[in-house]
């Protein structure tokens, strides 16, 4: 670029918003806000000076628009949200960029999301570096677009491919934008800016058109297909506001004149914000992003991991090895029986066929990924690993053999890390010579799908330790929530305070199928009872000294250990489907009988009130005995790991949205009582995070 004049829009903080340049009679406008380049009201108040400069200046032929620090535009600044409106706002800097009668052509590099994608769409052109990536993902948010993106982006790529990107959210990348007419055409990045300029200069010599102005692109019937589009992602949008909005506003497009569309998206947009739902989903944006920053370790460097032991080649060890391989880390997955350990090695190489197949990875990267596994049958193979993940049985006297074991081959330094989902963790580094070098790894099934890792803290842990494990949850894509050490940690714990209430129900009469849609109802993919059927009631069973003091254990000891076994606390046939069971039933009235409960109807509010609130007051004694150190921890693991609905915020924000009193209240009423630290809470009128780590 040329010499940059001297810039009149400074930024709140007295850094420069926006830089303006000229490049011979081209006006580049760069927006220059790190680290998302986010549409602040400063960066609103640089573009609008900047454009309004560059109309006014007679040598200036045409506009481009770029961003800075590798990005275009992150889109709104979230943080502004439920302040007092201020001039310029976002559609008042679109509507002077399409109404320019000088051409503004963007250059989009990075990603240009959300508001930022809406002020290209009213440009008069748009050029996009390959690997950039473009999309409209407010409805994450709750939200619909509120610059006129619901309006304009119809009109410029075809209603297919507009549903998807405003209902669901989904991005595009360059080569597709460039597909469906979203941009002009995608560039090597090298070549951006000097592309854009010269589109730029082209567009001033022919006569300009506003996007707005352009028809709906739509083949066939346009409210058809919407009509078809919401039919096929009902599961997906059921019970959730914006994706209904954003679907209402593409009925618009089709058939209201644009300025009266682009009002009602507006009016709705600004209602959304103010919702319940929007106001869960950035609360969860924003928690999603804190777990990332512990107490405690901020000069603590992570240590380098470059190759990974796994010990166990079981579901989750092939799980967290598919995880590991496709994130670019070496792997030796240990197995000593050879059938198992061929079976994970086809396995591992089937998934990996078929994310390529789907597209979900390029044929390269899946060679690649598969050449960085290495299968043996030995623990001394482990001798070089910097990061060894037992995933054995899931009992004490297993692991501890395990780990008693791999520190006599691991070398010095070297991170042993246990994928436990309830155990001692400190018991298990008892068996260590080592125990600052243990942690807890506690990966979902399957691990390489499911988001959430929880990181368990030892008494012992050493902080270097936590920092390496958060810096792998990035590397390998997962959302780490540290824990410390506790029998279930933090998502085990309060689902054992779930199942406890919900097999106490069954046993009082509760119908099995009634409790799941329950639960189902409220927006959980699955109840307790189908979940536990899926993970296996054999999970933790031990039949050696089972006693049939439970329904579960009395399940188990019948051979029905769940949908692998065909019989659980539903019966299943050869495709997997549940039906209730007569068996189950039977048993669970002896069960009853024996113990002199009188069985009764059980109604859905009562079910609702004992299936939720108990294991939210379970989560307040986390918080409180410092097992978790802000509520939104626990509201990541469980909507990441459990299915607790996105929408309601996860089941910490779910209670402070009822009311703690209210909570503590229906915990009486069905003779539980609240506690402690959840009546403190109540008395003192105080939230949640008063009881958060004073430095989370």
């Amino acid at each position: 670029m040329a010499a940059k004049l001297k810039s009149d829009t400074p930024g709140e903080a007295g850094i420069l918003t926006v830089e303006y340049s000229l490049e011979g009679t081209v006006a580049v406008i760069q927006i220059n806000s790190p680290p998302v380049n986010a549409l602040s009201h400063g960066v609103r108040s640089g573009l609008m000076r900047a454009i309004t400069r560059a109309l006014a200046e007679d040598a200036v032929e045409a506009i481009v628009i770029a961003g800075s620090q590798k990005i275009f535009s992150g889109g709104a600044d979230i943080r502004e949200f439920g302040q007092p409106a201020q001039y310029p706002s976002l559609v008042d800097v679109i509507d002077a960029i399409e109404q320019s009668p000088k051409p503004v052509v963007a250059a989009i590099h990075g990603v240009a999301l959300g508001g930022g994608l809406e002020l290209t769409l009213a440009c008069h052109g748009r050029l996009a570096a390959d690997g950039a990536r473009l999309g409209l993902p407010e409805v994450t948010l709750g939200l619909i677009p509120g610059a006129g993106g619901t309006q304009r982006l119809p009109r410029l790529v075809p209603l297919t491919q507009a549903l998807p990107m405003l209902v669901l959210g989904e991005p595009v990348d360059a080569s597709s934008a460039a597909a469906c007419g979203l941009i002009d055409r995608a560039v090597e990045p090298e070549a951006l800016f000097k592309a854009t300029q010269d589109l730029a200069l082209d567009l001033a010599r022919r006569p300009l058109r506003m996007t707005r102005d352009l028809p709906v692109r739509a083949i066939g019937d346009a409210n058809a297909l919407i009509e078809a589009f919401s039919l096929k992602h009902e599961a997906r949008i059921k019970g959730r506001d914006a994706p209904a909005a954003a679907l209402a506003a593409l009925r618009d497009a089709v058939s209201q004149p644009v300025e009266t569309a682009l009002a009602r998206e507006r009016a709705v947009s600004l209602d959304l914000r103010a919702g319940a739902q929007s106001r869960a989903l950035r609360h969860l944006h924003f928690a999603e992003r804190q777990v990332f920053r512990y107490p405690g370790l901020e000069s603590a460097s992570p240590r380098a991991i470059e190759r990974v032991g796994i010990v166990g080649a079981g579901t989750m060890g092939r799980g967290i090895a598919l995880s590991m391989i496709s994130a670019g880390l070496p792997v030796t997955l240990v197995e000593p029986k050879a059938d198992i350990l061929g079976h994970a090695r086809t396995a591992i190489a089937n998934s990996l066929a078929s994310s390529v197949a789907k597209g979900r990875m390029l044929e390269a990267d899946g060679v690649a990924a598969s050449q960085r596994l290495t299968c043996a049958a030995d623990l001394a193979s482990l001798d070089d690993a910097d990061l060894i993940v037992e995933a054995a049985y899931e009992r004490m006297e297993v692991k501890q053999d395990i780990f008693a074991r791999l520190d006599q081959v691991a070398r010095p330094g070297a991170i042993l890390a246990s994928n436990t989902s309830y155990l001692d963790i400190d018991a298990i580094a008892s068996a260590t010579r080592r125990p600052q070098d243990v942690v807890g790894l506690h990966f979902f099934s399957p691990a390489n799908l499911m988001r959430l890792l929880e990181i368990v803290r030892g008494d012992r842990t050493a902080p270097d330790v936590l920092a390496t494990s958060l810096a792998l949850a990035r590397r390998i894509a997962k959302i780490p929530v540290v824990a410390g050490n506790c029998h279930g940690f933090i998502g085990n714990r309060m689902l054992a305070v779930r199942r406890a209430q919900a097999e106490a129900m069954l046993t009082e009469g509760a119908d099995i199928g009634e409790m799941d849609e329950v639960v189902e109802s409220f927006g959980f993919p699955m109840g307790p009872f189908r979940m536990a059927d899926l993970a296996g009631l054999d999970l933790g069973w031990s039949a050696a000294i089972s006693r049939g003091a439970s329904i579960r254990e009395r399940l188990n000891e019948a051979g029905r250990h769940g949908q692998k076994a065909g019989a659980g606390f539903y019966d299943y046939d050869a495709a997997g489907k549940p039906s209730p069971s007569s068996v189950v039933m039977d048993l669970v009235r002896g069960f009853a009988a024996a113990r002199g409960i009188v069985q009764r109807r059980i109604g859905r509010d009562e079910m609702r009130t004992r299936l939720f609130l108990p294991m939210i007051d379970e989560g307040v004694r986390i918080l409180a005995e410092g097992i978790a150190v802000r509520p939104g921890d626990i509201d990541v693991v469980w909507v990441n790991g459990y299915g607790w609905p996105r929408h309601t915020g996860g089941p910490m924000h779910y209670a402070e949205a009822m009311g703690l009193a209210e909570v503590a209240d229906g915990l009486s009423a069905i003779g539980l009582k609240p506690s402690r630290a959840l009546s403190d809470l109540v008395a003192a009128g105080a939230p949640l995070a008063s009881l958060a780590h004073p430095e989370a």
